[in-house]
């Protein structure tokens, strides 16, 4: 059993990653909200915002807001172009769930690619967006760079919520998504709503990624676990339920960390398949969720 300053340090650290964790689980909500389709495509968007961010930094000059807010807007434009190329021809076409995900697979994979091709395989990182610290409390130490993860995310969060909850756009999305025909038929414009959903999406995973890059390095290649722990946090909380995603991300996080301080590295990705498994055995609406929103 590990120490209990080692254990708790382990679990503030568990928290920073599940709130990563959690706003990329609300990307697949955004876009499931609109239109019941899985995005496995939202880790390539997270990988595109931490090296977009550090490319025009280090090539461009440009300072951390300017490249931050520019790869943002990159990303989500890149995310509708990829609604309007790939996902709006399946979708006239009535394409069954299944052809959308390996399309959103594929994407992610040509991602992956060009990224390679363009940038290379070198690891890249940014600066922590406070310099100093770590802040202390006690026996565990807190990097700033964990605070603006912590205080981001929950931000993200309230704001969607409000989005979904009381805004027009935000109630139609919903509506696109339990029956695109009705709410076609009462005026709603469903496939710009799903274009702005993967913009929305797009941009999600971006922020994700830029304030996850100072932690640990980005490189093309880490979008797929990303996805996988953001698609597995989106179904601990309920598929759907942008607060469930986030507090299942936090969950993963912590589990993961547990896992790791307890047992070693290499059972962090066996507690995360475990716990999903678990989830759809045992409930399988989510935490937050509905059985008639999965």
């Amino acid at each position: 059993m590990p120490e209990p300053a080692l254990l708790l340090q382990f679990l503030v650290n568990g928290v920073g990653v599940g709130c990563v964790y959690g706003l990329i689980g609300i990307g697949f909500c955004v876009i499931y909200n609109a239109s019941g389709i899985v995005n496995f495509a939202q880790g390539a968007f997270v990988m595109l915002g931490g090296i977009l961010t550090q490319i025009l930094m280090v090539r461009a000059g440009l300072g951390m807001l300017a490249a931050a807010l520019v790869s943002i807007v990159l990303v989500a434009a890149g995310a509708a172009v990829i609604e309007r190329l790939v996902i709006r021809p399946l979708w006239r076409r009535q394409a069954t769930m299944f052809v959308m995900i390996l399309a959103t697979l594929a994407v992610q994979i040509v991602l992956e690619r060009l990224t390679l091709i363009a940038v290379g395989d070198a690891p890249l990182s940014l600066p922590a967006f406070t310099a100093g610290g770590p802040l202390r409390l006690g026996p565990v130490a807190i990097s700033y760079q964990l605070l603006w993860i912590f205080a981001s995310s929950l931000l993200l969060v309230v704001l969607l919520g409000g989005f979904f909850a009381r805004t027009r756009i935000g109630r139609a999305m919903r509506a696109c998504a339990i029956n695109p025909e009705a709410a076609a038929l009462l005026g709603i414009p469903v496939a710009r709503l799903l274009t702005l959903a993967f913009a929305l999406s797009g941009a999600l995973g971006a922020i994700a990624g830029i304030v996850v890059t100072p932690t640990q390095y980005t490189a093309y290649n880490v979008g797929v676990s990303f996805a996988i722990s953001g698609f597995i946090a989106a179904i601990m909380g309920g598929f759907g339920n942008a607060a469930g995603a986030f507090l299942g991300g936090i969950m993963l996080g912590v589990a993961q960390s547990l896992a790791i301080v307890t047992f070693g590295a290499g059972t962090k990705n066996v507690v995360a398949l475990a716990i999903m498994l678990g989830f759809l055995f045992l409930r399988p609406a989510g935490l937050l969720g509905t059985s008639k929103a999965t």
